[in-house]
Parts: structure tokens; C-alpha cells; sequence
């Protein structure tokens, strides 16, 4: 092969994507792949949305009842698990709690990776290693000592309790993923910036911030979705019900011995993974995006 040869492009109908030409093909490599990837990701929604709706007759009597079916739908899971149980204000709680250990949390990673990526110090990837294997460790091994200091503070079952110790496991993941995300920010504009006078916290909140917004809003999703779902910590340090949050509200209130209330379990697991479902749907470009930027180094 000479070098003109080596250099020109490749046709879609000899080589690179020529293959899916044919119909056959497209179906084998593409469409069936893609169909049972939807099948897996939307079959749990679709089961907990039929559940929602479905007599309490057809939940279990698959004899005369289709499980992947319902006839004659009802709302009375769904009014009882608003109206006759505390879920609003575990949603709210949900919300709350979540909203602000993901606020600690960004705060005190941009400055972690900042710090580790953009001053140079030494031994400073020794230090971002360091965080990130903290990361590793179980929360279930990290609850007993937080629970200690919970009840030291005088802090137990209350709000804050969870969003002081929300960020031992959210600020690890979030400062790795901002180092990667700061490491790919040109040099050349924070020297240049230090030349003209700027200070480091003039430099952070006016160069590298506004540059950095993708990763931002990544380590937010993923900072706002693991607070929505944890449940170890918000079963050990919140006792009474208004105080709970969705994950622990559902099953501590909604399971009574062996008895299980399928459809209000359902609608409130439904209800409650809707609003990481909508933040996914409006950031996915930035995730996907400071996901990219941070492992590409």
C-alpha cells in the first residue's frame, strides 16, 4: 500500500461502517442489541408503574390475572400513600437533605482538586490517590464512628445529621472526578492570569470554575443521586418519621411484619427515582461530557 493510498479516507460502502449496509446486519448488530438494552433499562419502570396502578386482587392471583398486565387500574395506592402517609415530607426531606450535602460536598472537593491539581505541591498525587481510596471504604464500617460524633454533636435525628455525614462518602468520588476534569484546563491561562495580577482565589472562581462547569454539574448529579438513594446512614441516625427520608420511609413504614403494601411501595419507589430520572435527562450531554474530560488523562 503506497502513502496516497494509506492517507485517503475510507468509503462507508468498502471498509468502516460498510458492514451494517444490509438490513439483516443493521438488525443483528444494532437494532436487537438496542432493543434489549431498552427492555432492561425500562422494564423495572414499567413493572413499578403497572404495580402502582393494580387491584389489590391481581397482585398475587396470577391465575386469573396477566403480571405484566392490568385490568381496571386504581389510584387508591397512590392516594393512600399520599394522604395517609408522611411520603410528601419524606420527599421533602429527600430534597433538603440531598440538596445540601451535595452543596458541602462540591464546595470542599473544588478546593480539594484545585489544590492537588493546579498548585503542584509535593506529593500531591500521593494525596489524590489517597482520597480516592476513601472512597473504597464501606459505609457500613463508617457508620459506628460517625455515629458517635452525631451524638456528640446533639445533631441525632435531625436533617443535619445526614448532610454533615453525607459528604465522608460524596467528597471522594467528586475530588477525583475534578481532578480529572481540572487536569485538562490548559496551564497557560492560570499562568497567565497569575502575570496579570490574579490571585489563586481569583484565578478559581474567574478562570477554572467558569471552564469547568461540565464536571460541575457531573459531580452534582452524581453527588445529588447517591444522597437521594443512601439508606445506611439515614436509617441509623433518623428515628422519627417526619424526619425520614424516601428511602428509608417507604420500607420502615410501608412494610409491617409480613405484611408488604405492593402498590404504595411501588408508587413511592416510582415517585421517588422521577426526580434523578428528570435531573439525568436535562444534564446528560454535561455528564457524559466531564466524564469524557476526566479519564481521558
Amino acid at each position: 500500500m503506497n502513502a496516497k493510498q494509506a492517507t485517503a479516507p475510507l468509503a462507508d460502502n468498502v471498509e468502516g461502517m460498510g458492514y451494517l449496509s444490509s438490513l439483516p446486519r443493521r438488525v443483528v448488530t444494532v437494532y436487537l442489541p438496542l432493543l434489549v438494552f431498552v427492555i432492561v433499562l425500562l422494564f423495572p419502570f414499567y413493572w413499578m408503574a403497572i404495580t402502582t396502578v393494580k387491584p389489590n386482587d391481581q397482585l398475587t392471583d396470577y391465575a386469573n390475572h396477566s403480571p405484566f398486565w392490568v385490568v381496571g387500574p386504581t389510584l387508591e395506592h397512590i392516594r393512600y400513600l399520599l394522604f395517609e402517609t408522611s411520603y410528601p415530607g419524606w420527599l421533602l426531606n429527600t430534597i433538603y437533605v440531598s440538596v445540601g450535602a451535595t452543596a458541602l460536598a462540591l464546595f470542599a472537593s473544588v478546593l480539594a482538586a484545585y489544590a492537588i491539581e493546579r498548585i503542584r505541591f509535593r506529593g500531591s498525587r500521593i494525596v489524590g490517590l489517597l482520597i480516592f481510596l476513601a472512597y473504597l471504604v464501606p459505609p457500613s464500617i463508617l457508620f459506628i464512628p460517625l455515629a458517635f460524633i452525631v451524638f456528640k454533636l446533639g445533631i441525632y435525628d435531625t436533617k443535619l445529621a445526614l448532610i454533615f455525614t453525607y459528604p465522608t462518602f460524596l467528597i471522594p468520588f467528586c475530588t477525583w472526578l475534578l481532578m480529572g476534569y481540572f487536569r485538562s484546563i490548559p496551564y497557560e491561562l492560570e499562568e497567565s492570569a497569575l502575570v496579570d495580577g490574579a490571585s489563586r482565589w481569583q484565578i478559581l472562581v474567574r478562570v477554572i470554575l467558569p471552564l469547568a462547569v461540565p464536571g460541575l454539574i457531573s459531580a452534582g448529579i452524581f453527588a445529588f443521586t447517591l444522597s437521594w438513594n443512601e439508606f445506611i446512614y439515614a436509617l441509623t441516625f433518623i428515628q422519627s418519621s417526619e424526619n425520614k427520608t424516601v428511602p428509608v420511609g417507604v420500607l420502615t413504614e410501608l412494610v409491617r411484619g409480613d405484611i408488604f403494601e405492593w402498590g404504595s411501595l411501588m408508587a413511592g419507589a416510582l415517585f421517588g427515582s422521577l426526580p434523578v430520572v428528570i435531573l439525568y435527562s436535562f444534564f446528560v450531554d454535561y455528564y457524559v461530557s466531564s466524564m469524557t474530560g476526566a479519564v481521558k488523562e
